[in-house]
């Protein structure tokens, strides 16, 4: 989890945690009891769903699907619903970069069914969150502001001090500032997107090197949606200083690809957009 924070998804995190899951699963035949073999099967859907979530991160959507739907299988035999509420998430995150938004409310809305959401509220309120990404991208600004009202509640209600799976390290009151300056940004309020991309930069902790690029390169957008060129252009660009040193994954490409395609819309005869554009070009044949 420490490399998918700082690198984001790839090949060489895909492989270790795939080995990690056939490890697991290995163990099952010299497990002495149910309960040891249900700890093995949410070992490795635990893996299995890591592997998933790095494919989704790279944006390999196809590898994504199998290994999502072989982790939701892994952790209902190990009756983990933890892992099931991860897998949910993801599933959520795929449906939106398969433009398919309706399935993403509805993989967000099974999110929220899954019993360690009533148990935790920390899991609850990512749930409502992602739920909230999707509503704002079918356009339905009250259903998206709603969900994320009840994600801030359900995160007023978390005991920081409990233990929790790594995975779910990201998420806290940053990472959910963070999604709702996309949602605000989706629903038509790029000012507000811009104010909560700011908060969000100011505390997203700095080993989450990956997600400060996310939240900085949502904040590019933020600023071109207000016709800010040349301050969107700026800060689009430290997307590429923040990542240097390592290739950018999928779903940044993706991002960087959003904003350029905008920018020319909205400028395209600006010097600044041209350099911006020779830059991108530039950083995108190098990754």
């Amino acid at each position: 989890m420490a490399l998918d924070d700082n690198r984001g998804g790839h090949e060489g995190l895909e492989r270790a945690a795939l080995a990690g899951a056939e490890e697991a699963l290995d163990k099952l035949k010299l497990a002495a009891s149910q309960k040891i073999r249900q700890r093995l099967f949410s070992l490795a859907a635990d893996y299995t769903a890591t592997a998933a979530w790095s494919a989704l991160d790279a944006r390999q959507l196809d590898r994504a699907q199998g290994y999502l739907d072989r982790s939701l299988y892994l952790a209902g035999m190990a009756k983990d619903p933890v892992v099931e509420l991860r897998v949910w998430n993801s599933y959520a995150m795929l449906a939106h970069q398969r433009g398919q938004h309706t399935q993403a409310v509805d993989a967000g809305y099974a999110a929220q069914a899954t019993a360690i959401t009533r148990r935790d509220p920390l899991f609850a309120s990512l749930a409502h969150a992602r739920t909230a990404v999707g509503h704002s991208n079918l356009g339905d600004r009250a259903a998206a502001l709603r969900s994320l009202g009840y994600a801030s509640e359900a995160l007023e209600k978390v005991s920081f001090e409990e233990p929790r799976s790594s995975w779910v390290a990201f998420y806290g009151s940053a990472e959910l500032t963070a999604i709702t300056a996309i949602v605000r940004d989706r629903i038509g309020d790029p000012v507000r997107a811009e104010a909560a991309s700011h908060r969000a930069l100011a505390s997203i902790p700095k080993q989450f090197r990956r997600n400060r690029a996310l939240a900085t390169g949502r904040l590019s957008l933020a600023q071109l949606h207000q016709r800010d060129i040349d301050q969107a252009c700026a800060t689009a660009s430290t997307v590429f200083d923040l990542m240097e040193g390592y290739p950018l994954p999928g779903r940044m490409r993706s991002l960087l690809g959003d904003f350029y395609r905008d920018l020319i819309t909205l400028a395209p005869d600006a010097g600044t957009a041209r350099e911006w554009g020779d830059r991108f070009r530039s950083e995108w044949s190098r990754s």
